[in-house]
């Protein structure tokens, strides 16, 4: 069990609007869309010292979008209004913690008269010469990877009388290309391990074979497959990685039985099914002749990082009240469905908490300045993975329990009544 450290992450946003003499009202805007991220410590099986103790290995994730551009909406009659958004995107994403892939990855030749791979060796029985390993992992460490993209929006308004209005919009999906990023990929306890196996393999062969000697042999048999122990498995790369936002489709109603108290519903629909299929991940300029080797690439590594997100509805109710001339009282609830399959959630990318209940207050100061302050409570949710995890092996049965306090702060400016 472990427990996750208390971040904090600085959301900011700046916004305009005006309405023209006209029928036209134009707006132009920053803002933080979202994101998520993370930071604990836990033991791997692999990650042991020659004592056979556990070293508690970093797990830490970061993902942030932020949005900007413009919006246009114009007044066709009294009750109806069409509007339209469009956004440049900057997305930002880093994570660390021991990364698995399957033995297959490694794709160079041992033996061209066979064909028999690293990948074989590593993954294949102990009753054919293979090593066993279902996974192989390597510490990853990946970060600086940025993203610039588009984003658009439709909506269309109605509103009948100043009680009751209605509004629908769609927002369109983002294809994101996380660039310029590092990587670092470090098989030191994989490799450690795997030597460890095969000179098991010898003594169990060669009963009366001193350790030492058993070492020997085992360093030799590498060196036969051109693999140097003594350069290490561990290098650096460039990175990139590619994954979108999803689009949307939104619809909210309106009604203000009296003239202190408004109300609000509204519903979406979010295709995270598409957008959060996987995370291609290239990995390019690695040096490192015994990686290279085992990959059989010219310093690559290319990986889809399984994701399988699932399409979510989000349901948000709403109150504001007037409680004097000065000050406006909010209260609501909110509910979406988890996103994520049992199959691959794991802690690193939380976002599988449902329910949420938010408070709200704004103070109105003298020079046309509103202050606005806001809670979100999100409700603690637990998910077991399940018993064959897409991810790594350790999330196998694991639990990811997750719980959000969230704290808005803003300034507006009504710069003309």
């Amino acid at each position: 069990d472990a427990c996750g450290d208390k971040n904090l992450f600085p959301l900011g946003s700046i916004s305009y609007a005006r309405k023209t003499p006209g029928k036209l009202t134009y707006a132009a805007g920053i803002f933080t869309q979202g994101g998520m991220g993370a930071d604990f410590s836990l033991n791997h099986t692999l990650y042991k010292d020659a004592s056979l103790n556990f070293v508690p290995q970093p797990y830490h994730s970061k993902f942030a979008v932020v949005q900007g551009g413009g919006s246009l909406s114009y007044q066709l009659n009294k009750q109806l209004a069409i509007g339209a958004t469009a956004n440049l995107v900057y997305g930002q994403v880093e994570f660390q913690m021991p990364m698995s892939m399957p033995p297959s990855m490694l794709g160079g030749v041992i033996n061209p008269s066979t064909g028999m791979t690293f990948g074989n060796l590593f993954g294949g029985g102990y009753e054919s010469g293979g090593l066993g390993y279902t996974e192989l992992v390597a510490s990853a460490n990946m970060n600086t990877l940025k993203a610039l993209g588009f984003n658009g929006k439709i909506g269309l308004a109605y509103k009948p009388s100043d009680k009751f209005s209605l509004g629908i919009n769609y927002t369109l999906p983002v294809d994101l290309t996380y660039k310029n990023g590092k990587a670092q990929m470090d098989m030191t306890y994989q490799m450690d391990n795997a030597f460890g196996k095969v000179v098991a393999g010898i003594l169990q062969q060669y009963p009366n074979t001193p350790l030492p000697q058993a070492q020997q042999m085992a360093q030799g048999m590498f060196a036969n497959m051109d693999i140097d122990l003594t350069r290490g498995a561990s290098d650096q790369y460039d990175a990139e990685a590619r994954f979108g936002l999803p689009q949307s489709i939104a619809a909210g109603l309106f009604f203000a039985p009296t003239p202190k108290l408004r109300l609000a519903l509204d519903g979406e629909w979010i295709n995270w099914e598409k957008a959060f299929d996987q995370m291609d991940i290239t990995l390019t300029g690695g040096t490192n002749p015994n990686i290279n080797r085992m990959m059989g690439t010219q310093g690559s590594i290319s990986m889809a990082f399984p994701m399988y997100w699932e399409n979510t509805v989000v349901i948000r109710s709403g109150a504001e009240y007037d409680a004097t001339r000065s000050l406006t009282l909010r209260a609501g609830y909110a509910y979406g469905s988890n996103p994520v399959p049992a199959t691959t959630v794991f802690p690193v990318f939380p976002a599988i908490v449902t329910d949420h209940l938010t408070a709200g207050i704004s103070v109105k100061l003298p020079r046309g300045l509103v202050l606005n302050g806001a809670y979100e409570y999100a409700f603690q949710n637990d998910q077991k993975a399940s018993a064959n995890s897409l991810v790594a092996d350790e999330y196998n049965n694991s639990t990811s329990s997750l719980e959000n306090h969230i704290f808005h702060v803003s300034l507006s400016w009504l710069l003309k009544k």
